[in-house]
């Protein structure tokens, strides 16, 4: 794998975070006031509850998923042998 390649990849799991992140904080958002994403709609065929941990779980993924993209393992990996 090129280093082009890493970069490329990193770019497209920190938009795919992002879109995870942004469409659970916004399904959030709209049920407050009563309003749901058409996507959305059968989790609130599962229950309220159910609906609800669904949005929070895609917020979550999507902070995950953003942080996990943008760490540097290499210079991780090098700072723990350092300490060993």
């Amino acid at each position: 794998m090129t280093n082009h390649d890493i970069i490329m990849n990193k770019t497209l799991w920190t938009f795919v975070g992002f879109v995870l992140f942004i469409t659970g904080m916004i399904a959030l958002v709209l049920s407050l006031v009563g309003v749901e994403l058409v996507f959305l709609n059968w989790l609130q065929e599962l229950g309220g509850l159910i609906a609800f941990l669904a949005k929070v779980s895609l917020v979550v993924a999507g902070v995950v998923v953003v942080a996990l993209a943008r760490t540097d393992w290499e210079q991780s990996e090098e700072e723990f042998e350092r300490e060993i």
